[in-house]
C-alpha cells in the first residue's frame, strides 16, 4: 500500500508541476456544478483565455475517452488500471468526480477527487501566491550633462531610496543639440553616480549611448 501511495504521489507531482513533459497535464480552473456535474463542452474544459490562447483541456467524467486509465483515488492511493466507466462508477459511489490529470501518459492517469473543492483550493493558492509575489519596478531618474551639484545630490538620494525599497533605477543623461559632442560629461556623471550608489546598488547594464541619451541600470544589492 505504501508503494502504491508513493507511486501515485510521484505521478501527481509530475502531472501538476510539469504539464509539458510526457505524462503531464495541468488541471485548469473553471466552472463546476458539483456532485459529478462538471459539464465541459466540446470534449473538455479549457482554462481562461489569455492573449487569444486557450488554456489546457481537462476531461472529466464521461468526457474521458481512453480505453483504459490508471486511477488514483481520493486518498492518493493507486488503485490500478481499468476502464473509465468502472473508475467513474467508483467515483460516483463516493460522490466524487473522475478527472484526467495526465492525458499523455500510457495509460492516461486519472484521479478521483471532489473537483469543485479542488478548483476552489487551486484558486485560493494562486491568489495567495499572487499576493506574495514581489514586483520589481524600474524607475527612471533623468540628468543633464551639466546637472548642478544640488540637483545631482537630490536625484542621487532619490535613487538610493528607490534601491533600498527593492526597485531598480534607470539613470539617464539626456543630451540636447551640440551637447552630444561632449559625451564624456555624461559618462563622468554616471561613473560618479555608480560610486555614490555602490553600497546599495549594483550595475546591471553598463553606461551605453542610445541616440541622444546615455543610460545605466542599477539593481538593489541583496
Amino acid at each position: 500500500m505504501r508503494n502504491d501511495r508513493a507511486e501515485a504521489r510521484v505521478i501527481l507531482k509530475s502531472a501538476i508541476r510539469n504539464p509539458h513533459s510526457p505524462g503531464g497535464g495541468l488541471i485548469s480552473t473553471g466552472g463546476y456544478s458539483g456532485g459529478g456535474g462538471f459539464r465541459p463542452s466540446g470534449g473538455g474544459y479549457r482554462g481562461p483565455q489569455r492573449g487569444g490562447q486557450r488554456g489546457p483541456s481537462v476531461r472529466v467524467n464521461e468526457r474521458i475517452r481512453a480505453k483504459e486509465i490508471r486511477v488514483i483515488d481520493d486518498e492518493g492511493q493507486m488503485i490500478g488500471v481499468m476502464a473509465p466507466q468502472k473508475a467513474l462508477d467508483i467515483a460516483r459511489q463516493r460522490g466524487l468526480d473522475l478527472v484526467e490529470i495526465a492525458p499523455q501518459a500510457d495509460p492516461p492517469v486519472c484521479r478521483i477527487i471532489d473537483f469543485g473543492k479542488f478548483l476552489y483550493e487551486q484558486k485560493k493558492k494562486a491568489h495567495e501566491a499572487k499576493k506574495k509575489q514581489v514586483v520589481i519596478e524600474v524607475k527612471e531618474i533623468k540628468f543633464r550633462p551639466a546637472t548642478d551639484e544640488h540637483d545631482y545630490n537630490f536625484k542621487m538620494k532619490h535613487a538610493r531610496e528607490i534601491l533600498k525599497g527593492g526597485d531598480k533605477v534607470k539613470a539617464t543623461v539626456r543630451f540636447r543639440g551640440r551637447e552630444i559632442t561632449h559625451k564624456e560629461l555624461g559618462a563622468q556623471l554616471l561613473d560618479r553616480l555608480t560610486t555614490d550608489l555602490a553600497d546599495c546598488g549594483a550595475v546591471e547594464f553598463r553606461p551605453r549611448l542610445e541616440g541622444m541619451q546615455m543610460t545605466v541600470i542599477f539593481g538593489p544589492k541583496k
